[in-house]
C-alpha cells in the first residue's frame, strides 16, 4: 500500500472548483459534470462524464472520453493516452484547469490565487474564475462583468495566443442554444460591449482583437 506522501494529487487551478485538491489513491479516477464522477466539476460546458486517469505502470495516464469540448495536457489537445509527468497542466473544456502533482511530497505548499485563480495568462488583464472577477491592471471592474461577458473573456483568458472562432464562442457563451438562433450580430454586440467595459479602465488598449475570418483572442500585454 503506497504511503500517504507518494500518493499524487491534482490541484485545480481555475474554474469552479479552483482551490480543491484531490489525492490519486484509485485505480480510475473519473472527471465530468456528472454525480457518479470522482472530481465532480459543475459546468454545462463539461460533459457527464468527460475524462480519465488509468493507473499504469508508468503513473496515472488521462485520456478524454469523447467529450464535446475536449481535454488538453499542457496545451495540446489529448488524443488516446497521455502519462502525466509531475508539473503537467490538465484543461478540462475551457472550464478548468488540474495542476498534476506527482506526489504530496512535491507538492507546492501554496497555490498562487492572489489576485487571479487561472495562472495561464500574467498580463495586464487578470481574471478569477472562481469568484468571477476581472482586474486590469490594479483595478477591479466593477460592477461586475455579465454573465455572457464573463464566459467570452474567460474563454479568451484561458487559451493565451490562441484564436477562438465564433462557433467556439457559441458553444461557451450561449451553450444551451448549440449555435441556433445565435446570430453574427449578437456575437458582434457582445464584443462591443465587452470591449466598452475594459476601455472604461484602459481606454489605450484593445484586449479583445478581431481576426478577421477566424475569430478572436486576447491581447493581454505583460504589467509594466
Amino acid at each position: 500500500m503506497a504511503r500517504r506522501n507518494d500518493v499524487p494529487i491534482l490541484i485545480a487551478q481555475s474554474g469552479p472548483v479552483a482551490g480543491l485538491r484531490w489525492p490519486l489513491s484509485k485505480d480510475t479516477v473519473t472527471i465530468g459534470r456528472g454525480g457518479e464522477c470522482d472530481i465532480v466539476i459543475p459546468d454545462r460546458q463539461i460533459s457527464r462524464v468527460h475524462a480519465r486517469l488509468q493507473r499504469t505502470e508508468d503513473g496515472y495516464a488521462v485520456e478524454d472520453l469523447g467529450s464535446k469540448n475536449g481535454t488538453h495536457v499542457n496545451g495540446t489537445p489529448l488524443k488516446g493516452a497521455h502519462v502525466l509527468q509531475d508539473g503537467d497542466l490538465i484543461q478540462v473544456a475551457f472550464v478548468a484547469k488540474l495542476a498534476y502533482v506527482g506526489s504530496e511530497a512535491t507538492m507546492p505548499l501554496k497555490v498562487d490565487t492572489t489576485p487571479a485563480g487561472d495562472l495561464v495568462s500574467v498580463g495586464r488583464l487578470r481574471l478569477d474564475s472562481a469568484s468571477r472577477r476581472v482586474w486590469v491592471g490594479e483595478v477591479e471592474l466593477s460592477p461586475p462583468l455579465s454573465v455572457p461577458q464573463f464566459r467570452f473573456l474567460e474563454q479568451l483568458y484561458q487559451r493565451p495566443g490562441q484564436v477562438c472562432s465564433r462557433e467556439e464562442v457559441i458553444s461557451v457563451v450561449w451553450p444551451e442554444a448549440q449555435g441556433a438562433g445565435v446570430s453574427e450580430q449578437a456575437i458582434d454586440a457582445l464584443v462591443r460591449r465587452l470591449r466598452d467595459r475594459l476601455n472604461e479602465v484602459d481606454p489605450d488598449h484593445q484586449y479583445v482583437a478581431t481576426v478577421r475570418g477566424h475569430g478572436f483572442r486576447l491581447d493581454n500585454p505583460p504589467t509594466e
